[in-house]
């Protein structure tokens, strides 16, 4: 089909650009140590835009078996929109190189029957409910497992065309002790290759178990001002407060807080790089929603801004090339997004610290404000080391301004955890519990 409506396309006087995707998914639901929900799911189908004397027109189908006059009327309902369309257009990707990212598929996630999915979702509701068991009923276990395939392939009239297939799978796990009080611990985690899984939910539960002990053990804390060592979960929170700063279609329209590279905007202790080309990683791709190829884009080195993030329409606005971060769907047109981001910077063992204060999650990261950068977000689990000894508070409010906060990094950690398409450390910081 896609071949029938490329053929179409090229008897038309317009530029164009197709997107589609195929793909399936299998999700399970558990609940009280039992498989309560089981589905899987189809998606595909085809975005298609159109440039036309300056300006744009989009328009989707669903699914990709089509017959001929139904991709006609489907390019001429395009050309149509763009005619009538206000929205300027800029041109099309040109870059047709191909650079393969490596670990992105997995070809026993794909193969994976719906049985075998099933079979290993029994097993996180047996392996919860081994543990509940042993735990009593004080604990309610819950979580969930995800296992998809999806080709992504883009096509347009400078004779870019790429395809590429992808796997993934995640796993979900949540505890709550209830008792005289209640605490909660979470585990997530997702991966692009088939783990080993008995070994993934082993480590899951025990994660799970730890923070659901603290949590319940959790007490509001005394104000405090000072050093803070924030774990990963915090620091991907913060950073993606900052990240909007960093697209180049907020710096276009100057909402952005940065205008000028070169500028010394963080401690020197700070690095931050998106980059989609890593091995395995979630937020990994070979190209991106417009067909340009995935990069290596350094933001921030030792505190100097470095680069800000485009797609195709802002990279050509603002003069200069798209680093590969046009996201979408085949339903919407391409924005700007992130893919892997990575905390990196001036390395110090923050791991065994004999005295330290130590935020672990917050929440609430939607209420601050990403241009004035003021932030109050809610802790949800943090807790003082003293001696050794480990005191858990929960229920403050972590304040400040993000662009401070940068500026008061003193070091981050040598061991990065991933937390979705983030890659962080624990990070030293300065700043208010209150």
């Amino acid at each position: 089909m896609i071949d029938e409506l490329i053929k179409i396309l090229n008897h038309k006087d317009v530029e164009w650009e197709i997107y589609w995707e195929i793909g399936r998914g299998s999700s399970f639901k558990v609940e009280r140590c039992e498989l309560v929900r089981a589905q899987r799911k189809y998606h595909s189908g085809v975005g298609l835009r159109i440039g036309y004397k300056g300006k744009v027109g989009f328009s989707y189908i669903t699914g990709v078996n089509h017959d001929k006059n139904s991709l006609e009327r489907f390019v001429n309902r395009t050309i149509k929109l763009a005619k009538v369309s206000e929205v300027p257009f800029y041109g099309f990707s040109t870059d047709n190189k191909h650079k393969k990212v490596k670990a992105l598929y997995d070809r026993r996630i794909e193969e994976m029957s719906f049985d075998d999915a099933y079979s290993a979702a029994l097993l996180l509701a047996e392996k919860e409910g081994e543990l509940k068991e042993r735990l009593g009923s004080e604990y309610a276990l819950s979580g969930g497992m995800a296992f998809g395939v999806s080709v992504d392939g883009i096509a347009n009239s400078n004779g870019v065309e790429k395809t590429e297939k992808t796997t993934g799978l995640s796993m979900s796990i949540h505890i709550i002790k209830r008792a005289e009080r209640s605490g909660s611990g979470n585990y997530y985690k997702g991966f692009r290759l088939m783990p080993d899984l008995e070994e993934e939910l082993s480590l899951g539960l025990e994660e799970a178990l730890e923070e659901a002990e603290l949590s319940y053990n959790a007490k509001k804390s005394s104000p405090y001002e000072g050093e803070i060592i924030l774990e990963p979960h915090a620091v991907v929170s913060l950073v993606g407060i900052l990240m909007v700063n960093l697209y180049g279609d907020n710096v276009y329209y100057k909402r952005s807080r940065f205008s000028k590279l070169g500028d010394m905007i963080a401690s020197e202790a700070f690095t931050l790089i998106d980059d989609a080309t890593l091995e395995g990683k979630l937020g990994s791709y070979s190209f991106d929603g417009e067909g340009n190829p995935s990069q290596r884009t350094v933001l921030l080195e030792r505190g100097i801004l470095k680069n800000f993030l485009f797609d195709e329409t802002y990279a050509r606005l603002m003069d200069t090339k798209s680093t590969g971060n046009a996201v979408r769907d085949f339903r919407t047109t391409p924005h700007i997004g992130n893919s892997n981001v990575i905390v990196d910077g001036k390395k110090e063992n923050l791991e065994d610290l004999e005295k330290a204060v130590v935020v672990k999650r917050v929440f609430g990261e939607h209420t601050a404000n990403p241009v004035s950068g003021d932030f109050s977000l809610t802790v949800e689990l943090g807790y003082i080391i003293e001696k050794g000894e480990i005191k858990p508070f929960k229920d403050n409010m972590l304040v400040g301004n993000i662009f401070e906060l940068i500026s008061s990094i003193g070091s981050v950690g040598k061991k990065k955890e991933q937390i979705g398409s983030f890659l962080s450390p624990r990070v030293l910081v300065f700043g208010k519990i209150v």
